[in-house]
């Protein structure tokens, strides 16, 4: 089937970029740990990967492709070529100016990014400079993220997706060097981080511009103009990109409030790093792929199709989600231990980091749902109602985070523990109030091959949660940080793979996911 085949081709890059940025962040836990320059430079870069994030993973494209889409099939591929230039001459202009005065007025931007560093100038400091460093990657991935909506509107999807890859490649020779020079939790590793984020930027910026000369659609850079167009964009647009980017802003409002205690904000960039591992390969997949599949069979009308790319992108969504949130709640402790604990990530950050991870695994399943709900809004070029869910769920989040990490530190427990309940729980409230909104609407509705296979899923993760339990028992002496980083690696490989093999036994026997329904999806056309 051509959208499995879709799935396929953005989560196998997707998986990829995510293993290289493992390995950034496995060196990155080691060189920065979780002092102060970790938390300057993770301050720093969670703004403008909020962006990447945010217009790179589907947010922006909510509005944008839609429309070019309807252009593209109704007017034709010049026209939708034109509306594409219009757009990004117009993006190029607010955006410039946008980066220029953020960058000047940082010194004060930085109180409401990172409050709790105005105690420590010589934290405060290093990330001022270090975000007005990174702040420009902003302008690069804006323009990345139209290139990619329209790249994944004529089917060609590889380019965008490497986007990734570029930047944890840069980032991993970044922190290489930063090794090389022997710079330890030093601010000299932070300013190392920091440029590659800015070439990382140049760099993912001009794959997209090759992939559209490839595709033959380069688009050129004019005076912007303000057309019917662009207020069309602008007014689908804003609200699209408050509702695709939820779960990122829900982060970062967690980081801002992280920042009154030590560490936290790394701890959870750690555990942040580690479950968006499934939400990429999967969430993110769907999402960049369900979009103009969707539009495009609304706009033939063939509703019947609508629904079942739905359904089944649901039920592949929940297939691979489910276990992976089981396995990270289950083995948090050992998967943190095994990637991250060494040099300056001391074994007293692990506890920190995994009951972190354990509790965003809780949410998982949501984060993913959202992805998969948002489409059908997107596609019918209703943005707005997605956007009154999401800003719910902001509020909820927010004053949720600031309740309950004033809650845990006032009981003695790990305040940040807090922000990820909070996050969890806002996930959760954003993905039934889609389903909810969808199947009001008769936009959705379970189909009898969905509604057989869900609880077999649920039954076969639970099986091998079970597995992973025992199998963690048998593993733990050769995981011990006294034993050689091989060793240990090797250990962790034989637990996971201990669950994979326990899962696919498990939904063989239940009917979760048969052999034979697995070739039936490769070899449909």
């Amino acid at each position: 089937m051509k959208l499995y085949r879709s799935f396929a081709t953005v989560g196998g890059l997707t998986l990829l970029s995510r293993v290289l940025g493992f390995l950034r962040d496995i060196l990155g836990a080691a060189v920065l740990g979780t002092g102060p320059v970790a938390d300057a430079f993770y301050v720093a870069f969670r703004f403008p990967n909020l962006f990447r994030r945010l217009f790179g993973e589907g947010a922006f494209n909510s509005a944008f492709v839609p429309l070019f889409a309807s252009k593209y099939e109704g007017d034709g591929p010049e026209k939708a070529r034109a509306f594409a230039s219009e757009a990004m001459s117009g993006l190029t202009f607010i955006l410039i100016l946008l980066t220029a005065a953020a960058m000047l007025a940082m010194p004060w931007l930085m109180y409401l990014l990172a409050p709790g560093f105005s105690g420590q100038p010589e934290k405060f400091d290093l990330a001022v400079r270090l975000t007005q460093i990174t702040f420009p990657y902003l302008l690069c991935m804006s323009l990345v993220a139209l290139m990619s909506g329209v790249l994944n509107t004529v089917g060609r999807f590889a380019e965008s997706s490497s986007v990734s890859i570029v930047l944890n490649v840069v980032l991993t020779i970044a922190m290489l060097l930063s090794v090389w020079w022997g710079f330890n939790a030093d601010p000299a590793a932070g300013y190392v981080q920091a440029w590659g984020v800015f070439v990382a930027g140049i760099l993912q910026l001009a794959l997209l511009m090759w992939g559209l000369r490839r595709a033959g659609l380069t688009l050129k850079l004019g005076r912007p103009r303000w057309t019917p167009d662009m207020k069309r964009l602008v007014t689908l647009g804003i609200p699209g990109v408050i509702a695709g980017g939820i779960t990122q802003v829900n982060i970062a409002i967690g980081t801002v409030i992280a920042s009154m205690q030590a560490g936290a904000v790394s701890h959870l960039y750690y555990a942040d790093r580690l479950y968006e591992l499934p939400l990429a390969i999967v969430g993110i997949a769907i999402g960049v792929v369900l979009l103009p599949d969707v539009s495009r069979h609304l706009r033939a009308g063939n509703h019947e199709a609508v629904m079942d790319s739905q359904n089944r992108s649901l039920e592949f969504a929940m297939l691979l989600t489910l276990p992976a949130a089981v396995a990270l709640f289950v083995i948090p402790t050992e998967i943190v231990r095994v990637l991250f604990e060494r040099g300056a990530f001391t074994p007293e950050d692990t506890p920190y980091t995994a009951e972190a991870l354990r509790i965003f695994a809780l949410g998982l399943p949501a984060f993913v749902l959202i992805k998969v709900f948002s489409p059908a809004f997107f596609a019918r070029q209703d943005t707005k109602t997605p956007m009154r869910f999401a800003v719910w769920s902001l509020t909820a989040n927010t004053l949720g985070s600031i309740g309950l990490f004033f809650l845990f530190r006032h009981l003695g427990w790990m305040p940040h523990l807090g922000i990820a309940v909070a996050t969890t729980l806002g996930g959760w409230m954003n993905a039934l109030l889609l389903y909810r909104g969808l199947k009001s609407r008769g936009h959705f509705a379970a189909d009898a091959r969905l509604t057989r296979a869900l609880p077999r899923i649920l039954v076969s993760a639970v099986i091998m949660g079970l597995v992973l339990i025992g199998m963690a028992f048998v593993v733990d002496p050769w995981i011990n940080q006294t034993k050689g980083l091989l060793v240990r690696f090797s250990a962790l490989t034989v637990l996971i793979g201990a669950g994979f093999v326990a899962y696919f036994v498990a939904t063989q026997l239940t009917g979760a996911a048969t052999l034979a329904q697995l070739r039936s999806a490769v070899r449909r056309k």
